[in-house]
């Protein structure tokens, strides 16, 4: 009878390591690329930071982030147009908005990984302004991952903001991406009526808060500086206080998506946050 037992238990756990649906949950973020999505330079910053250094120019930094994780990849952001990376004066400003420049390309610094397009598993945007959503339909087949509000939100002429046959999730609040935890999608209204943040959990780093367009420069967060154009003021103060409350619990790093500094802090591509 002991023997019997034992050989059905050893044929049951065998039977487990070969059926991923029933084997031990992969988890885990391994490595976090940050890459250079654009450079912009805007010709007022008072334009983001109400009353402060009116009439002179800011400079703005524009990231995609991609993560390994052991479940597959997820790209956060997707950046400026591709073809500005073609335009050898860069694509001039609209108003007080930025001019930008690309120095790389996103699908090449992709190709540099030995990632493709098809092999993103899940992506999600930030917001759906074209600095941040600008190259969604490089990846038609990658699952889009973005706040109902936000989808539902009428564009210019009350166009969609996507493509209606692109394949999407639309959340109505935070979203645990992988099921572990350590890939958050928190839902930060204010910006726009959808906007979102990210939340990463890494081995090394801990957690790290991608902060897409919550606050542009990283006084904005400090002293609650919130631009005339949001949709929302209660709501951008209250998920920037949300931030504020996770990143004291956790101990975590904030990453100011437009601040030069941030980017600058962070590894340069192709080295990884880990």
């Amino acid at each position: 009878m002991k023997l019997a037992y034992l050989v059905t238990a050893a044929s049951l756990a065998v039977m487990l390591s070969a059926q991923p649906g029933l084997a031990q949950t992969k988890s885990g973020v391994d490595k976090l690329y940050i890459l250079n999505c654009g450079d912009g330079v805007g010709p007022d910053q008072s334009r983001w930071s109400p009353g402060v250094n009116v009439g002179k120019p800011l400079a703005v930094s524009d990231n995609c982030y991609l993560i390994h994780h052991a479940q597959g990849w997820f790209l956060w952001d997707t950046g400026v147009e591709e073809a500005i990376a073609a335009m050898p004066n860069g694509k001039p400003g609209e108003g007080t908005g930025p001019a930008w420049k690309r120095p790389k390309t996103l699908a090449s610094q992709l190709d540099q990984l030995g990632v493709k397009p098809s092999d993103i598993k899940f992506m999600g945007i930030s917001h759906t302004h074209p600095d941040h959503a600008g190259n969604v339909e490089m990846f038609p087949q990658t699952m889009l991952l973005v706040q109902k509000a936000e989808y539902d939100w009428p564009g210019a002429n009350n166009a969609p903001r996507f493509k209606p046959e692109h394949p999407v999730t639309k959340l109505e609040g935070d979203y645990d991406v992988f099921g572990d935890g350590s890939v958050r999608i928190l839902k930060t209204p204010g910006h726009t009526p959808g906007h979102q943040s990210l939340q990463l959990t890494l081995k090394k780093a801990g957690t790290v808060i991608i902060s897409g367009d919550l606050f542009h420069v990283r006084d904005n967060y400090r002293f609650r500086r919130v631009p005339p154009f949001n949709v929302e003021r209660a709501d951008t103060l209250a998920s920037i206080d949300r931030v504020d409350t996770i990143l004291k619990n956790t101990k975590g790093r904030l990453v100011v998506h437009h601040d030069p500094q941030d980017f600058k802090s962070l590894p340069k591509f192709p080295k990884y946050l880990d």
